[in-house]
């Protein structure tokens, strides 16, 4: 198979781009910006992509793209954890501050 020309020294074919590169960013900025609940969702893709991507044995010029979506989705989505931790630790002194002062 004869791959076109693309400039002196270059051989073989032009890379790829992964089709869920830019959902992945898109979902990772979104969950650090507006809503936290899409970091697990950005982090699972991003996760899926990049096994994707190193099975293929071909080049993705988007590989950062994907890797950029999947720690911003890591990043939210510890975040969310630790809000709802601090959320439980303080509902739960309320209920035990309020329960002993009655």
């Amino acid at each position: 198979m004869s791959y076109p020309n693309y400039g002196p020294g270059y051989y073989g074919p032009p890379p790829l781009t992964h089709p869920n590169g830019t959902t992945i960013l898109v979902l990772g900025i979104l969950s650090l910006v507006i809503c936290q609940i899409l970091g697990p969702f950005a982090w699972n893709m991003g996760t899926k992509a990049l096994r994707e991507i190193d099975a293929s044995g071909y080049v993705y010029e988007n590989r950062g793209m994907v890797q950029a979506g999947r720690i911003c989705g890591i990043v939210s989505t510890c975040i969310m954890g630790a809000v709802i931790v601090i959320y439980g630790v303080i509902i739960l002194f309320a209920v035990v501050m309020g329960v002993s002062s009655a």
